[in-house]
């Protein structure tokens, strides 16, 4: 870089990452790679914690990195060194050609899809406020005075506020000659206050406010309403605390998005990544039951069903401008009206799958390890002409309202599974009818998305998401965001998850 770009850490932008990457990418080259990539990353991430308003623990952590990438006849290999010297560059380059020569002789060689070029670009998520410049007697002032405000309500027992912030500083060259300067900020504040039973025990109640692509801004009420959501806590884990338990048996559903991004994530995100689709992903958290030739047929769900999948949408905590291969952020559909048009592809699946070019989902944690294949932001689309989420609930006799996200399985080909909430109010006649304690629905993900009846409009539209999604061995973490309307579903299993299970 020539420049120093107002947008981007200074810090990082002093390395010298020119000269290390032409380091990287001549000794790849030299060594017989077909083509090489060169990141290097510098990962921040930091974490406040208090319990009870007393401050528990903290910690500001920097990982610094360079990786190679390269392609030797069809082959990949990876290498990465912590020294960032010309020296070190070039011997994380001389291992990954070394490792692409392995994985040769072991007959796995498989082109990537052709990408074009794409120059040098710059790009950052939005940050009104860096929140690595927040003084930290400012940061545990905010958590004080959430659980403090917590604490006063007699239902409360003990309060635990986090916060954590993350930045990634990201430069990617190539040798088909791109250079790419990137910068991702995230945050992620969460409250959990604790109750206790009359009859002995405790139930907690989280925020559901989510992760996001923002800065400390976000904390300030910009974007979600921190101080409603606190104020309501006390009540819902109220109604937690003396809920009865759920009468296991079929109920219609009607699920928040602050709970349903999780069933998207698990039963339609990762199903649809087309490593486990092909086979080669199954040693950490299983396959698919997808198969590439499912593509264009398979009805996933019903007619109400239209899922998209994007790497461009504002604060989503997956979006970019490039992916670790250097292929820019796209948007395109995986489900429409319920039927699986599309799936997710880095530059070696998409070659597999012969599609024209990759969707962009190379990801890696950070320069130290491999880019995989990971999770775009996978969004349900809300219905135009959809009621209102009063009129979603009016319409259920007989069902359960969920909010929140909790505790989920799911099997290895992504099929049945079990979610649970952090709160789920019962329905009657229309109308929600105090808490239930212990309900967890199950079923099967084509049965579950096929029983879809009714959509929501645009303004039960929510975005949530994990920033933390693990996938690969060794295991990789990877941030990742999921919109959802609520949503009505017929006829679904419940069982009591915290007594007797019918089998």
């Amino acid at each position: 870089m020539t420049a120093v770009d107002p947008v981007i850490e200074a810090r990082f932008q002093a390395l010298p990452l020119r000269d290390l990457a032409d380091a990287a990418l001549h000794t790849a080259l030299k060594l017989g790679a077909d083509e090489a990539a060169v990141r290097i990353e510098r990962i921040r991430t930091a974490h406040t914690v208090l319990y009870d308003a007393r401050p528990r623990g903290s910690d500001d952590l920097v990982d610094l990195a360079l990786g190679v990438q390269v392609s030797c006849r069809g082959t990949a290999g990876f290498g990465s060194v912590a020294e960032l010297t010309t020296a070190g560059a070039a011997r994380a380059a001389e291992y990954a050609v070394a490792m692409a020569g392995a994985g040769s002789r072991a007959g796995s060689a498989f082109p990537p899809a052709d990408e074009r070029p794409a120059g040098h670009a710059v790009w950052s998520s939005p940050c009104e406020r860096d929140p690595f410049a927040v003084p930290a007697a400012e940061v545990v002032g905010l958590l004080d005075t959430w659980s403090t405000r917590l604490l006063a309500h007699p239902v409360v027992a003990h309060v635990m506020a986090k916060v954590t912030v993350a930045r990634e500083n990201k430069y990617y060259a190539d040798t088909n000659g791109s250079s790419i300067v990137q910068q991702r900020t995230r945050i992620h504040p969460q409250v959990v206050a604790v109750g206790e039973r009359s009859s002995g025990g405790a139930a907690s109640m989280r925020t559901v406010g989510p992760p996001t692509a923002r800065g400390w801004e976000y904390v300030c009420g910009q974007g979600w309403d921190w101080n409603a959501e606190l104020a309501g806590l006390p009540e819902l884990l109220a109604g937690k605390l003396a809920a009865r338990p759920v009468q296991p048996g079929s109920y219609d559903l009607v699920l928040a998005p602050s709970h349903l991004w999780l069933t998207i994530h698990e039963s339609v995100g990762h199903a649809t990544e087309m490593d486990r689709m092909l086979g080669s992903e199954t040693s950490y958290a299983g396959g698919s039951f997808v198969r590439p030739g499912d593509v264009g047929s398979l009805l996933y769900g019903s007619a109400l069903m239209t899922v998209t999948a994007d790497r461009t949408s504002a604060y989503g905590l997956a979006s970019a401008g490039y992916d670790d291969e250097g292929v820019a952020a796209q948007d395109w559909t995986l489900v429409d009206r319920g039927v699986l048009v599309g799936a997710q592809t880095d530059r070696r699946t998409a070659a597999r799958a012969r599609a024209d070019r990759s969707t962009g989902c190379a990801y890696a944690e950070s320069a130290r390890h491999e880019a995989i294949s990971r999770m775009p932001n996978v969004s349900l689309q809300p219905d135009p002409a959809g009621p209102d989420e009063t009129a979603l609930i009016a319409g259920v006799e007989n069902g359960l309202y969920l909010t929140g996200s909790d505790s989920w399985s799911i099997d290895s080909q992504r099929r049945s599974f079990q979610f649970t909430a952090q709160a789920c109010h019962l329905i009657r006649n229309g109308r929600l009818a105090g808490q239930v304690d212990g309900a967890a629905y199950q079923s099967d993900t084509l049965t579950f998305w096929r029983s879809l009846v009714a959509v929501g409009n645009s303004s039960t539209y929510g975005t949530f998401g994990a920033d933390l999604c693990g996938k690969g061995q060794p295991v990789q973490a990877a941030a990742v965001s999921h919109g959802a309307p609520a949503a009505v579903f017929t006829g679904v299993r419940v069982v009591d998850a915290e007594r007797d299970v019918p089998r």
